[in-house]
């Protein structure tokens, strides 16, 4: 069991009905975190994408979350303002069911990280190009229990080993041990 502690909590607050379905966030996104960062715009990369379907004019941003190692059970269908939406739409999940939030390449599972850089930008890169201001930036201070979970250390080690190659990172991890102790 973790201990309580003070944690700024960032969020992307979404107004769909300003959103104008420009994809402007998915293109900022996805050129931050290519590798090398900016050096290419690929989409199926982006930590964020809209939900489009012009006939119908629905528009809908959603950045990803979570991983779900099962898909739900929520099929649902919703309207709001006359316009239909599946209950998929607004989940910011990867999960088995569809390919939305996977990496491309390794298919490993993406999550926003509100463009964390070193050092951090004043706010993410979808909410400085969205130029329909349908994005919007917020922090808030709430008491939260930290908790290690593992599942949590192996994606982000399959993730490093996917890039870096498994010898690189334990040469890495058995020096870094090496350092702590001495």
């Amino acid at each position: 069991m973790g201990e309580k502690k003070k944690k700024i909590v960032k969020t992307i607050k979404i107004d769909v009905d300003k959103c104008n379905g420009c994809r402007a966030c998915e293109v900022a996104c996805s050129a931050f975190h290519a590798s090398p960062q900016y050096s290419s715009n690929n989409p199926a990369r982006s930590r964020i994408r809209l939900v489009r379907d012009p006939l119908t004019d629905i528009y809908l941003p959603v950045y990803a979350g979570e991983h779900a190692k099962a898909e739900c059970m929520g099929r649902g269908k919703y309207v709001i303002d006359g316009k239909e939406y599946s209950e998929c739409d607004f989940c910011r999940s990867a999960c088995p069911s569809r390919d939305i939030f996977k990496e491309p390449d390794s298919g490993l599972p993406l999550k926003c990280d509100m463009c964390e850089d070193n050092p951090p930008g004043e706010k993410p890169l979808c909410v400085q190009w969205c130029l329909a201001e349908a994005l919007t930036y917020e922090e808030r201070e709430e008491e939260v229990e930290e908790e290690v979970r593992a599942e949590d250390i192996e994606v982000g080690l399959e993730s490093m080993i996917d890039k870096y190659g498994l010898q690189k990172i334990m040469d890495t991890v058995s020096r870094m041990s090496a350092s702590k102790k001495g």
